[in-house]
């Protein structure tokens, strides 16, 4: 039996900011992470299949209508905060000759496109990928064709994209679901995601990020995921190990997820006309 309804594929799933707008736009969605995010009610809100998305070929892919991703910002993130610890990694890996670090650092990005190559080649038509990221990683992927915020997207881009504006104060944003969400209310129709500390205040330095982004979530265009964390964040090394606290996996799946305006905007541009 035909299908009727076009298809989304989603990587690095998350919590479903993409999903949530491709839904609402008629599409059927299939999302793929590497684990299934499930915080109270907050969960991934279509079918997921818990796979590493390096272990995908795109051929599987061929009857998708639109592929989009978010993969991992971490790194980038890290590299370019002004720390010591941080200059050092990114100096080594525009040292490194090789290309090696570069490669293993760009890995999940560049298998985004890669599975977009060989889905495009099953189908032999071509299939629109939309990745998005953070500023961060440009010095490393190359310059973004958009941004919506600071949310950065790369791939097939279309011209006219929907305005980000600033937004306020969100009140009432609680860790264990009986809040309202801050990702929600704060980027649903701006595009910024959690605050960003004064970094000219020391007293502010090192706060611990799910203390600070659950008191203050408010959103500035940082430009970069984790824009909030403070020094403790990164230097303690919490952006690249994964942390067994179900608050702080919350608050950085909620930080990273796709505001609906931006989801709905590349989910209408690429849904396929009827007839």
């Amino acid at each position: 039996m035909p299908r009727t309804r076009p298809l989304a594929i989603d990587l690095f799933a998350g919590l479903g900011g993409w999903t949530e707008g491709l839904l609402a736009e008629g599409y059927d969605v299939i999302g793929f992470d590497i684990e299934q995010h499930v915080y109270g009610d907050h969960r991934y809100p279509a079918q997921l299949v818990v796979q590493d998305v390096l272990t995908l070929h795109g051929s599987q892919f061929r009857s998708a209508d639109l592929i989009v991703a978010s993969p991992p910002c971490q790194e980038y993130s890290y590299m370019a905060m002004p720390w010591q610890k941080a200059k050092a990694k990114a100096a080594e890996i525009r040292a490194d000759v090789t290309g090696r670090m570069l490669a293993d650092l760009n890995r999940l990005f560049d298998a985004c496109f890669r599975i977009q190559r060989e889905a495009c080649a099953a189908a032999g038509r071509h299939i629109p990928l939309i990745v998005e990221n953070v500023r961060g990683a440009q010095p490393w992927v190359g310059r973004a064709r958009w941004n919506f915020g600071s949310f950065y997207l790369w791939g097939d881009v279309p011209a006219l994209m929907p305005i980000a504006f600033r937004a306020a104060k969100v009140r009432g944003f609680r860790f264990d679901g009986s809040g309202g969400s801050f990702q929600t209310a704060s980027v649903e129709a701006t595009g910024f995601k959690s605050t960003g500390l004064n970094w000219s205040d020391p007293m502010k330095r090192g706060q611990d990020f799910t203390r600070l982004a659950g008191r203050r979530a408010i959103a500035v265009a940082e430009g970069r995921k984790g824009a909030g964390a403070g020094a403790e964040w990164f230097d303690q090394n919490h952006c690249q190990v994964s942390s067994k606290s179900p608050a702080r996996k919350f608050a950085s799946a909620m930080i990273a997820k796709i505001p609906l305006p931006l989801s709905r905007h590349i989910a209408a541009t690429y849904r396929p006309s009827e007839g």
